[in-house]
C-alpha cells in the first residue's frame, strides 16, 4: 500500500521536471517548422506602391534627359502615282540613315571635292507639318484642323515638291471654298509636272483647303460660315476661325508667296484675272509675273487669306477663273499657263517660256445689278469691252411678261457675270472693271526668299485716291460704295475670293 501511495507522487515530481524541457523542445520544432505562406492580401502590401511610383518618376527622369528625336524626313514618292486612302491618312516618312552616309564619306573623297567656286548650289531641307523635307525631294504630307470633332474632319493632303537648289517657296491655295474645283485642277497639273532636279526653292500645293465644304459641294464649312472670312482665325473663336488659325500657323506662314485659286460664287463666271493690292510692290512683281492676265486692284475683303497673308508680309495675290460647281478648260488651263510663266518670273524654272502680252490693269471696278426679279439673259461676253449705254442683258418677268433692260452705266471691260438664271432684284449681274493710269501702280520689287513685311507705298501713290482715275469716272466710287456695301458678303466687289 505504502509502494502504490507513492507512485502518484512521483509521477507528479517527474512530470515538473520534463516539463521545461519538453517546452524547450516544443519551441525548437517550431522554428523548423516551415512557415505557412501569406495570402495573396497579405502580400500586396510586402511590396509597397512607392517603389513603383519611384521606378516610374525615375523612368520619366530619364526620357526627359534624353535629346528629343529628330524631325522624321519625308519620303520622296511620285504624285502623279495613284496612292491608297490609307496613305494618304499617315504619309510615308523614314527616319534619320546615318549608315548611307558614312558609307560615301570614303577617304578618297576629299581629295575629289570640287572647289566653292566649282560647286553647285545646294537645296535647303524644308520642315512642314511635322515633317523634313531634304532637297530634291516629291512628297505628300497631311493637314488637319487643330480641334474638330474625332472622325468627322478628314486630313487634308498637302503636296510638296522641293528643289535641287535653293530658292523662294511658293504656295498654291485652292478649294478655301469647297464649291469651286477649276483651281483643285489647276493645282494638280501644275504640282504633278514639276521636275525637283530644275526647280530652284520649293512649291506646296494644297488643291482642297475646304475639305469639309467639298464633300458637301458647298461653298461654306458644315457651321455655315465662309472660311475665306476668318483669316489669320483664332483658336478660341468660331469653328471657322479656328481651322483658319490652324491653316495659317501650320501651313500659311511657310510661304514666301501665294496664289489663292477661286473661280465665281452664286452661279456667276469670272473672266482669268489677277486681284492684289497693287500699292505694295511685292504684290505688283507677282502680277506682273503671269503673263497674259487682267489685273484688278484690290487691298481684299477683311478676313480673307490674302489679306492676312499681305499684312503677316507674304505677297499673295487671288487667281479668279471660271464658275462654281463645273470644270473649265479653258479658265483651267489659263491659269496653269500663269502659274508656269509666274516661276519663271521668279526664277524658280526656266523650263517655260513667257507667255503673252501683259493684259490691263483695272484700278476700280463696279457691279451693275438686277433691277426687277426674273430671269436674266446676257447679250455680252466675258472680257467684252463696253461702254455707257451699252446693252448688257435682260430681265424677263416669267408670269407677266415684262422685259427690263441691264445697260451698262461706266465704260470699261467685263470682268465677270452672273450666268443665264432665275435672278432675285439687286442681283449683282456683271462685274465691269475700270482701267487705271500707271501711275497709280507701284514699281514691282522681288519676291525675296524670307518674307519680310511690305515696305510702306510711296506718299504719290497712297495721296492719290482712287477715284481721280479719269475724269469721267469720278463719280464711279462714291456709286461703288453705295451699291456694294461691306455688310453684306454678295454687295461686296470681291464676294467671288
Amino acid at each position: 500500500m505504502r509502494h502504490r501511495a507513492l507512485r502518484p507522487s512521483l509521477l507528479l515530481a517527474l512530470y515538473c521536471l520534463a516539463a521545461p524541457s519538453l517546452a524547450l523542445d516544443e519551441s525548437t520544432q517550431s522554428d523548423k517548422a516551415p512557415k505557412p505562406e501569406p495570402s495573396a492580401q497579405q502580400t500586396a502590401p510586402a511590396e509597397p506602391s512607392l517603389d513603383t511610383n519611384a521606378l516610374q518618376e525615375g523612368a520619366q527622369r530619364n526620357t526627359g534627359d534624353q535629346p528629343e528625336k529628330p524631325i522624321p524626313k519625308a519620303k520622296s514618292v511620285e504624285l502623279d502615282k495613284p496612292v491608297s486612302e490609307s496613305e494618304l491618312v499617315a504619309p510615308p516618312a523614314t527616319d534619320e540613315e546615318p549608315a548611307p552616309t558614312l558609307e560615301t564619306a570614303q577617304p578618297e573623297a576629299p581629295a575629289e571635292t570640287p572647289t566653292v567656286e566649282e560647286q553647285e548650289p545646294i537645296g535647303r531641307p524644308l520642315q512642314l507639318l511635322g515633317a523634313e523635307v531634304p532637297p530634291a525631294t516629291t512628297t505628300r504630307l497631311a493637314w488637319s484642323p487643330r480641334q474638330h470633332f474625332e472622325g468627322v474632319y478628314s486630313a487634308t493632303p498637302v503636296l510638296v515638291v522641293n528643289g535641287a537648289e535653293t530658292g523662294p517657296t511658293l504656295c498654291l491655295f485652292a478649294a478655301i471654298h469647297g464649291d469651286e474645283l477649276n483651281g483643285i485642277e489647276t493645282v494638280r497639273r501644275v504640282m504633278y509636272n514639276l521636275d525637283t532636279e530644275t526647280l530652284k526653292g520649293a512649291v506646296i500645293g494644297v488643291p482642297i483647303v475646304n475639305l469639309q465644304g467639298f464633300h458637301r459641294s458647298s461653298r461654306y464649312l458644315t457651321d455655315r460660315r465662309d472660311l475665306n472670312r476668318h483669316f489669320p482665325g483664332d483658336n478660341r473663336g468660331s469653328s471657322a476661325s479656328r481651322i483658319a488659325r490652324s491653316f495659317f500657323d501650320e501651313v500659311v506662314v511657310h510661304c514666301n508667296a501665294i496664289v489663292d485659286l477661286h473661280t465665281g460664287s452664286f452661279y456667276r463666271t469670272n473672266l482669268p484675272q489677277l486681284r492684289g493690292d497693287l500699292k505694295d510692290p511685292k504684290v505688283v512683281k507677282l502680277t506682273k509675273g503671269f503673263g497674259s492676265t487682267v489685273v484688278l486692284h484690290s487691298d481684299g475683303a477683311k478676313g480673307t487669306l490674302r489679306r492676312a497673308a499681305v499684312e503677316a508680309g507674304i505677297p499673295t495675290v487671288t487667281l479668279e477663273a471660271g464658275a462654281p460647281m463645273v470644270l473649265d478648260e479653258l479658265s483651267v488651263s489659263h491659269s496653269v499657263k500663269g502659274i508656269r510663266t509666274l516661276l519663271n518670273q521668279l526664277g524658280m524654272m526656266s523650263k517655260f517660256s513667257l507667255w503673252g502680252d501683259p493684259e490691263p490693269v483695272y484700278y476700280n471696278s463696279t457691279w451693275q445689278r438686277a433691277t426687277t426679279g426674273g430671269i436674266i439673259f446676257s447679250n455680252v461676253k466675258l472680257g467684252s469691252t463696253v461702254r455707257k449705254g451699252d446693252l448688257l442683258g435682260t430681265v424677263t418677268n416669267p408670269i407677266t411678261n415684262v422685259r427690263k433692260e441691264i445697260r451698262s452705266q461706266y465704260n470699261g471691260r467685263i470682268l465677270g457675270m452672273a450666268m443665264n438664271q432665275v435672278v432675285q432684284p439687286g442681283f449683282a449681274a456683271y462685274h465691269i472693271g475700270i482701267q487705271a493710269p500707271e501711275e497709280q501702280i507701284s514699281a514691282p520689287q522681288e519676291v525675296t526668299v524670307k518674307a519680310e513685311p511690305a515696305p510702306a507705298a510711296p506718299e504719290t501713290t497712297t495721296s492719290e485716291p482712287p477715284q481721280q482715275d479719269t475724269g469721267a469716272t469720278v463719280e464711279q466710287p462714291a456709286q461703288s460704295t453705295e451699291t456694294e456695301p461691306s455688310g453684306d458678303p454678295e454687295e461686296q466687289s470681291e464676294e467671288d475670293e
